[in-house]
């Protein structure tokens, strides 16, 4: 019986999971064309804590924003392996690379370093800047879905890419990138 239990339950989660991560957002902020919302956060490159300004970096470039759920999992690991592999690709585009999840700042700052290779930086993202880009992800309090971003200098939103599988969204977000930069 407990184990017929157990199937429900996690059948109940896989579908609740699926139906919320195919759901579009409602959300006006955060959607491609619109402003992106500005924040200030804790970041870390190479295990460095600093404070991380989006308005400020945009200045220099475009800023590709990702979201993931929880550092040191599966698929975040994966995920920022990726960015790290590409990060030079990114900087010859112009652009800037942040991770952004809801984990505290001496966890990211560990992720950093041994995840991100020193590459880029990764930062915490508060509830308020989750809720600000709509990429809660309910099931879980606190913690943000796997959204992809990408900001241009114009502070405009050019890509929004979610899903939960971290798999294309490094490619997306490379190639929204360098249109942007075409285009300039």
């Amino acid at each position: 019986m407990r184990k017929i239990l157990s199937f429900f339950a996690a059948a109940t989660f896989a579908i609740a999971l699926s139906v919320f991560s195919a759901t579009p957002s409602l959300a006006k902020d955060a959607q491609v064309g619109s402003a992106a919302p500005v924040f200030t956060t804790q970041g870390a490159l190479a295990g460095k804590v600093f404070t991380f300004n989006l308005a400020q970096e945009l200045k220099k470039g475009p800023v590709v924003l990702y979201f993931f759920p929880k550092v040191f999992t599966k698929g975040c690991t994966a995920e920022a392996h990726e960015f790290a592999e590409k990060h030079d690709e990114f900087v010859k585009a112009g652009a800037t690379v942040i991770g952004l999840s809801g984990d505290k700042i001496d966890e990211i700052s560990k992720f950093s370093v041994s995840e991100c290779r020193n590459k880029f930086a990764v930062g915490q993202a508060s509830p308020k800047i989750i809720k600000q880009y709509d990429v809660a992800f309910m099931p879980m309090g606190g913690m943000s879905n796997r959204t992809s971003f990408v900001i241009a200098k114009d502070g405009k939103i050019a890509l929004r890419h979610t899903d939960l599988n971290y798999i294309g969204h490094v490619e997306k977000t490379l190639a929204a990138v360098k249109s942007l930069a075409a285009g300039q």
